[in-house]
């Protein structure tokens, strides 16, 4: 196959062999795919990409002359200021609105479940349940792990409002840090609170401050960071399985010629959760076996694809910009969707094939698809219907356009904060112990999306080689673990990419240097494990050798979760421009006088290797803050790290 790189060729779109196979075949047959869209709305509006356009109003829309040569202000006033600060608020309220209801949602269910009204939902890890309930003062003594579930919920469910002073969780931020939140007004109070507050001030006549404005943006990703996506991240912890380490395989590979393939999609593990254990039954197996397959294999795309391999080892089959191209194999009997980063398109790409794609959020509809209806209290029945509907399109399946174009890579998913603390002996001692050696020198997380802007994956796996071999850990969630994944970043003996530092650990632990901790909405997870760290060593979060990265982010969850991550204070550095450079104070402030205010900041750079050099600066000086030497002279090993090898679960 060819991979030429001429503009727009497949190799210049994307750098895995499994996306340009599938691109040239697209495109052989007339199938257009994202890259295709976003050719045809070249050039893009030189207002909307600097933040400089309003239609919060009918006196709109409006635009700011970013020559200063046409309107300086929109009909009501308003300057460039204020309308890149409103548009960044509201877009911040968006993603924070997007992993908070993703929050509800389980929050919702998982009160079903205390309440005994759940099909195929139980409290699977009861002592999480339990240590939580006394991190927040919930009473488990002698009491029934319904009684404790009862509660746990109620105090949960005052965390969406204004029924709490603050949220719940946020009790693990360092105290130095709250102290710092309290002085600037922005306290996270419930996010329904937070992002009503947020719309109504970038309503037009209200909140003209742009540092004000920015500022609430701020209280509103954290009342997401902390509260609706924590949230979601415990609750279905506890009702699905805290994440342990576990082997599992990435790429389009995952897909079987011989078996009834159904692929996961979305962000909700409430649906993937009971769809993968109905696709077990025996009587849907043997229904499969009928029409001539061997067997049921799910695999996952995008988050939902991570909740089922973090707990259970599923195979994924690709990342955002993989969900059209996963079509184009035509061995999908089933594309079954619940909400976010699903691209309408795909009902499209699947009239081309046999696939039925089938959504199941009554908040998530798409024109064309075949919608059934997921009610919790009817879950394990309708996943059997589902699975069902996959096995009965199978028939139909043409095994003569069947193109599954690559092997599989192995990668090791499943690390929970308990994982990770399980591995270092109970304890974050060990691990502190590395960074102040210079064994580690620090840890950054690298998060986020695909933009087909960006050659896909080709800046989340730079950056991160770059790293690694800097002897920094790297922390993955949702399309950027798939990302490393599918280059084989992940695995215990990827540790050979790494300095020699980290690779000593990596080797002692028998773990990548690359950890996956979930999806997007779990990098509550590594909130919590930095603030352990802190609390552990005494000092607010922004004095850790730590930082974020978002090499490829698209969607306003990413500006969400970028935002409560430098608010907590951690520095990060994005590889998409924001629309916000029609105003250089709002840029000003982000980029620099934040650092001032909540000790971190906002940084762009595309180019991986400068973004790695940028971070590996930025660590430096942190280590420097702490008294940290720049050198590794010792190397930990099992024994002096109190823990032993992790043990791992396969999938077959």
């Amino acid at each position: 196959m060819s991979t030429t790189n001429e503009v727009g060729g497949p190799g210049r779109l994307t750098v895995h062999d499994d996306a340009q196979q599938m691109i040239e075949r697209a495109r052989a047959e007339g199938i257009e795919t994202v890259w295709d869209r976003l050719h045809a709305q070249e050039p893009q509006c030189g207002y909307c990409q600097l933040g400089l356009s309003c239609r919060n109003c009918a006196m709109g829309p409006c635009r700011i002359d970013p020559f200063g040569e046409g309107p300086q202000k929109g009909v009501c006033g308003a300057d460039a200021d204020t309308i890149v600060a409103r548009n960044l608020g509201r877009t911040i309220a968006a993603g924070s609105s997007s992993h908070s209801d993703h929050g509800r949602d389980v929050l919702e269910v998982f009160a079903e479940v205390a309440h005994g009204g759940a099909s195929g939902y139980r409290i699977n890890d009861e002592a999480k349940l339990r240590r939580i309930a006394d991190e927040l003062g919930i009473a488990t003594e002698g009491r029934s792990t319904t009684e404790v579930a009862v509660d746990l919920a109620d105090e949960l469910v005052a965390n969406y409002g204004s029924a709490k002073g603050s949220l719940s969780f946020v009790s693990r931020v360092p105290a130095i840090r709250r102290e710092k939140w309290a002085g600037l007004s922005i306290t996270p109070r419930g996010i329904d609170r937070e992002n009503v507050e947020m719309m109504h001030r970038t309503h037009m006549g209200v909140d003209n401050d742009y540092v004000n404005l920015l500022l609430h943006a701020l209280r509103t990703s954290l009342a997401d960071g902390w509260g609706g996506s924590m949230i979601a991240t415990e609750l279905s912890d506890i009702m699905f399985g805290t994440p342990k380490p576990v082997i599992s395989e990435v790429n389009l590979g995952v897909l079987k010629t011989d078996q009834v393939n159904i692929a996961m999609h979305g962000h909700n593990p409430l649906l993937s959760d009971v769809i993968v254990a109905a696709a077990q039954e025996p009587e849907l197996v043997e229904l499969a076996k009928s029409y001539g397959a061997s067997g049921i294999n799910i695999v996952g795309l995008c988050c939902t694809g991570n909740e089922m391999l973090m707990r259970k080892g599923v195979h994924m089959a690709g990342n955002h910009l993989m969900q059209e191209l996963v079509l184009v194999t035509g061995a999908l009997e089933a594309m079954v969707v619940d909400y976010q980063c699903i691209m309408p398109s795909v009902v499209d790409v699947a009239k081309c094939y046999h696939t039925k794609v089938i959504s199941t959020s009554d908040k998530a509809k798409f024109p064309g698809a075949t919608h059934v209806s997921f009610d919790p209290h009817r879950g394990a029945e309708i996943a059997r219907d589902i699975v069902r509907m996959a096995v009965e399109a199978y028939p139909s399946r043409n095994q003569s356009r069947v193109r599954i174009p690559v092997h599989p890579v192995r990668m090791m998913g499943g690390f929970s904060v308990e994982a990770i603390l399980g591995a270092l002996g109970g304890t974050p001692q060990p691990l502190i112990d590395a960074i102040v050696a210079g064994t580690i020198r620090g840890a950054v997380a690298v998060v986020g999306c695909n933009n087909p802007k960006l050659p896909q994956d080709l800046e989340h796996i730079e950056l991160t080689r770059t790293l690694i071999e800097n002897d920094i850990l790297v922390l993955v969630t949702g399309c950027a673990a798939v990302a490393n994944g599918k280059a084989g970043q992940m695995m215990p003996e990827s540790a050979a990419l790494a300095g020699p530092g980290l690779r000593s650990v990596c080797e002692a632990l028998g773990i990548p240097p690359v950890l996956h901790m979930g999806s997007c909405v779990d990098n509550s997870r590594i909130m919590q494990l930095a603030a352990a760290l802190a609390n552990a060593l005494g000092v607010d979060i922004d004095s850790l050798p730590l930082a974020g990265a978002a090499p490829e982010w698209y969607s306003e969850k990413a500006v969400a979760i970028g935002a409560y991550v430098v608010a907590s204070g951690i520095t990060t550095v994005l590889g998409v421009q924001p629309s916000i450079f029609g105003s250089s104070n709002v840029v000003n402030l982000l980029a620099g006088g934040l650092d001032g205010v909540v000790g971190a900041k906002f940084a762009v750079e595309p180019d991986p290797y400068k973004a790695a050099l940028l971070i590996r600066r930025h660590i430096e000086a942190k280590r420097q803050g702490l008294g940290l030497s720049h050198t590794a002279p010792e190397l930990i090993t099992a024994n002096e790290s109190g823990g032993e090898p992790v043990h791992v679960n396969a999938r077959s």
